[in-house]
């Protein structure tokens, strides 16, 4: 009997243990089940804490929950760029988030740089600065708003105020508003989304920006002038205030994912490919393959920072011009006065998870995958913290191993992500249009709601065409165009056949337009698990029953 006990324990024990791993594996929070889940496991962890940029918060909370079922706890802050990097140089946070890198100085002439704490710029966040906006015919918002750049660094320059301007009327086709007072909303704080923008009026229009600003270059904080521009701190305020009660007439700007968030119109914004677009995750990931890091190590207060100059002049009919991407400041001193062994295992474990599978979630947040070229520099900086501390385990923590979204493990040059993105609605294209489809929902412009695709966009609430300004046509394939039916036929990237206003180049409609999640298709399968769970589990539940009977039968022949 004793025999029998003893085994029967023993198998009820693996049983437990199966079942455990196999409900482990199964969830769908936390690390992913990959390689590298064994290091995870096994390392101590300490609670690390950082301030900064509110373009990339929505996304930096996600993952922080997502990590916090296998005992990383991060905490973060937002506050604005400019908080982040002084909150880091006073050794008060373990990290900080920020779109720009250290100044020298500030717009005050105050110090803006680490104060001799060692650190490394890592990419981590890629979006797009979205122009949100509220504006009534009537009683009816306009959700169709399209812009060219001049006419926006006009009008954040106090040179358009109405928005029955020419230009905006020529913006969209001949489509006329109301007289209505335009009211800037900036920000108030030393923001990363300021210096995003204020660093793209500088490069394309300082004609316009520089007599306003009064020099040249970019700034943290806006320089808000005249009674009618409101200053607002935080893009959450930003936000609130265009989308509130009295805001009729106002624009701001903040990243795509607030407005995604609140279910409100965005700017498509004209291109140099002649076409009006919006910041969805496709528009972004083709704007920034012309993005360019620099490599120059001997300087490392630029030394794997932005250079955007291209993404701003990217002539691909697809691409946002006012894309980019924040970074993490991490420490990496061996003697940094607030870093540990558990807390630099806690930051590498966590930006791995950013990097790779958290990257996947991107584009339902409003943001965008990050591609190779930025994951492996961000590769490079964690390793930085293994140089500081050995004992930091990175085992498993590279390339072949992240679940990247933008990666094709078959041909690392490729972008998936730029290459699946939709062509531009014909409606969609300078002098034609606009289209009726509303913004802000990350689905692909057109002005047929039976279009292929718009039913199983990534987001967004709605696909009947609202405040339509321009005639339906389902010429081009089923998608909107101008009267007369005329086909786009935009070029797409290197290797790829043009295509339409709503088919995806290098994929098929139900490829761009699902989930972000389903990008992946390298993610572990969860149902397999799972089905192994429940039948672990029921033999766990049942066995020891079987086991007593048939031990009884034998006693009681």
């Amino acid at each position: 009997m004793t025999t029998r006990r003893t085994r029967r324990t023993r198998l009820v024990a693996v049983l437990v243990a199966f079942a455990a791993a196999a409900l482990a594996a199964s969830t769908g929070t936390g690390v992913p089940a990959t390689a590298d889940d064994a290091p995870l496991a096994r390392a101590t962890y300490a609670t690390i804490e950082g301030t900064g940029s509110t373009w990339s918060e929505l996304i930096v909370k996600q993952w922080i929950s997502d990590v916090d079922a296998n005992g990383i706890k991060v905490v973060y802050t937002g506050g604005g760029s400019s908080k982040g990097r002084k909150d880091f140089s006073q050794n008060t946070t373990d990290f900080a988030i920020s779109e720009i890198p250290y100044q020298g100085k500030d717009e005050t002439g105050q110090a803006d740089t680490s104060n001799g704490r060692d650190y490394a710029y890592l990419p981590l966040v890629a979006g797009g600065t979205a122009f949100t906006y509220q504006l009534k015919v009537g009683n009816t918002m306009v959700k169709n708003l399209r812009l060219s750049g001049e006419t926006l660094a006009k009008i954040f320059t106090n040179q358009i105020t109405k928005w029955d301007d020419p230009a905006i009327t020529a913006d969209n086709n001949g489509r006329s508003f109301p007289g209505t007072k335009i009211v800037p909303v900036v920000r108030s704080d030393g923001s990363g989304t300021t210096a995003q923008f204020t660093t793209w009026l500088d490069k394309a229009y300082p004609s316009i920006w520089r007599p306003y600003f009064g020099r040249s270059g970019l700034t943290s904080y806006y320089p808000k002038k005249g009674d009618v521009m409101i200053a607002q701190s935080g893009s959450d305020q930003v936000m609130n205030t265009v989308s509130g009660f009295a805001g009729n007439g106002t624009i701001g700007y903040v990243e795509y994912s607030y407005p995604l968030d609140k279910g409100y119109p965005v700017v498509k914004v004209l291109n140099k490919g002649g076409y009006y677009v919006e910041p969805t995750q496709y528009n972004t990931a083709v704007a920034l393959t012309k993005a360019q890091i620099n490599s120059n190590r001997s300087d490392p207060t630029k030394y794997l920072t932005q250079i955007l100059d291209n993404v701003y002049t990217n002539p691909d009919p697809r691409a946002y011009p006012i894309s980019s991407y924040s970074y993490m400041l991490i420490p990496t001193g061996a003697d940094d006065p607030r870093m540990t062994t558990a807390k630099r295992q806690s930051l590498a474990d966590f930006v791995y998870y950013s990097l790779c599978t958290g990257q996947t979630k991107a584009g339902a947040f409003g943001y965008s995958s990050l591609p190779l070229n930025l994951v492996q520099a961000g590769f490079s900086q964690i390793a930085e913290l293994k140089k500081a501390d050995p004992a930091v385990n990175l085992t498993n923590r590279d390339v072949k191993s992240c679940n990247n979204p933008t990666f094709d493990g078959k041909n690392l040059d490729k972008n998936l992500l730029a290459e699946k993105a939709p062509q531009p609605a014909a409606c969609d294209k300078q002098g034609e249009g606009p289209c009726g489809t509303e913004t802000g929902t990350g689905k692909p412009s057109t002005d047929d709601p039976a279009a292929p695709g718009t039913t199983d966009a990534p987001s967004g609430t709605s696909t009947d065409p609202a405040d339509t300004g321009g005639t339906a046509d389902p010429g081009a394939g089923g998608a909107a165009g101008p009267p007369g039916g005329a086909a786009v036929n935009a070029a797409g990237p290197p290797g790829s056949s043009s295509g339409t206003s709503t088919t995806p180049v290098g994929g098929s409609d139900e490829a761009v337009y699902a989930s972000s999640t389903t990008l992946d298709d390298r993610a572990p399968d969860s149902k397999t698990f799972g089905w192994v769970a429940v039948f672990l589990l029921v033999a766990l539940i049942l066995l020891p029953g079987l086991t007593t009977a048939r031990v009884r039968r034998r006693g009681n022949p």
